[in-house]
């Protein structure tokens, strides 16, 4: 055993801690004591401090806010008469005679490098005669994800559609009148007296948004209560005809998906809950133009509507995501890593930029990550920035192979593709990071409340090809 040597300075030292210790310890004690005789002296002063005690202690217990639980979800699987394939699509492109053969070889090139597999779906009118989608196009594709999503969610949950206090639907381009909040209203008989939010244009990022402000609107409230959201994107009328380069990009990579989850503030739901939400934080990057037309809808020289992704979009998310990661480290990282973060940017001060502050492994926070499935180029350069290994990313990969960008959607199937690899243990904590139009960046933290199910849920998307992944190649 190495013998502990000191010198007769920090013997010193070490003698006056102690004796600076000591005397504190007998003074608080000696202090505590008088106090005590004071009180026992005094009966009236004693009965004052007891009920003020009793009072603070009863307020703290009623305002108290209580914690927000993902008490459970469900993702929307199509039927497999919907599954698109490369040959499906490239037989839509040509047959549709909308496109010229310029476009039709851009779009091709950008398919097989998108990282898409050949099981992703489609609305349903890329299967009719109609080339071009319709309202009852886009109405079918919403009722189908929406209808079928809480179905499978209030099964699980045993929830009683009248106990539903908030309702928050989010689809980034589909607007339709009555809004997608009275279409499920009317659909469940919900009660007259339930908050509705329809969030609209908020692109990939308001599934994570729904969760914040489903959060928001409990805990603003003493009263217990349950949050449905649903998240959905209907791409039926997004569909892109023109020549554009830019706006032909979403035809390639969106694809339909849907969620619903059921957030409350209900502690006893605790036990069977199965993540609380901790943390979140969304910041707003509009104010720069770049950023703010990053991701934009217009017309194109034709007159034809569509989304254009500009080239400097990847460069905006990088950017942005450097930004909201400044303000979340102070939230989530361990001191360890703040430390070291603190050097490194007082030595780039001091080097006059030669060294550059270094980025912090956010994976020390976490144990597992639901990173924006917006694209191939968007996940590399997730990666990239905050320096993920392939084991962190490969939810996200896998996500986009297997259902292709599914939009806001898209976190709830990389959580289900944790559960279905049984990776959840109890504890464990869940950063989940979207991108928005406008520019948005958003994530949540989730604490998971139980370990995986043994068994595979019956609605989980992934049960019928689960041990097809990961992939070896992507």
């Amino acid at each position: 055993m190495m013998k502990l040597s000191l010198t007769k300075i920090q013997v010193l030292n070490l003698s006056f801690a102690v004796l600076l210790t000591l005397t504190l310890l007998i003074h608080t004690l000696l202090s505590f004591s008088h106090l005590l005789d004071i009180l026992s002296e005094n009966l009236l002063l004693s009965l004052s401090c007891t009920w003020c005690i009793f009072i603070s202690c009863f307020f703290y217990y009623k305002t108290r806010p209580y914690p927000t639980l993902l008490l459970d979800y469900s993702c929307f699987k199509p039927n497999f008469d919907r599954k698109c394939s490369y040959e499906v699509a490239e037989y839509f492109v040509r047959r549709s005679k909308r496109f010229t053969k310029i476009s039709e070889e851009f779009m091709r090139g950008i398919y097989l490098k998108s990282g898409l597999g050949d099981e992703t779906y489609v609305p349903p009118f890329i299967f009719e005669h109609d080339y071009e989608a319709k309202l009852t196009s886009a109405l079918q594709e919403a009722e189908e994800g929406m209808f079928a999503s809480i179905d499978s969610l209030l099964e699980k949950t045993k929830i009683d559609p009248k106990d539903i206090t908030v309702l928050i639907v989010t689809c980034g381009s589909f607007t339709p009148v009555p809004s997608l909040t009275s279409l499920v209203v009317n659909k469940y008989n919900l009660n007259p007296s339930i908050k509705t939010y329809n969030l609209s244009g908020m692109g990939c990022s308001s599934g994570v948004m729904s969760i914040d402000l489903a959060s928001k609107v409990l805990s603003s409230s003493t009263d217990i209560g349950y949050a449905l959201t649903v998240v959905t994107e209907s791409i039926s009328l997004g569909w892109y005809f023109g020549d554009n380069r830019s706006m032909l990009v979403t035809n390639c990579i969106f694809r339909v998906g849907c969620a619903a989850a059921i957030v409350t503030n209900d502690p006893k739901t605790k036990r069977v809950a199965k993540f609380e939400l901790t943390n979140s934080l969304r910041t707003h990057h509009g104010a720069d133009d770049s950023a703010y037309r990053a991701s934009f809808q217009e017309e194109d020289e034709m007159g034809e509507v569509g989304v254009s992704l500009t080239k400097d979009l990847i460069r905006v998310a990088g950017v942005n995501l450097r930004q909201h990661i400044k303000t979340l480290a102070p939230r989530v990282l361990p001191l360890s890593q703040l430390v070291m973060y603190a050097y490194s940017v007082l030595m780039s001060v001091l080097s006059k930029g030669e060294s550059k502050p270094i980025v912090p492994d956010f994976m020390t926070a976490f144990e597992h990550a639901c990173i924006h499935t917006g694209g191939k180029a968007v996940i590399e350069q997730v990666a990239r920035v905050l320096r993920l290994d392939d084991d962190v990313t490969e939810p996200a990969r896998m996500c986009l192979h297997r259902f292709g960008n599914t939009s806001s959607s898209l976190v709830f199937y990389e959580l289900a593709y944790f559960e279905a690899k049984k990776r959840m243990n109890k504890g464990d904590k869940t950063w989940v990071l979207a991108f928005g139009t406008g520019f948005k960046v958003c994530s949540l933290v989730l604490k998971s409340l139980r370990d995986s199910s043994s068994d595979i849920e019956h609605d989980n998307p992934w049960k019928d090809c689960l041990h097809r992944y990961p992939l070896k190649a992507w």
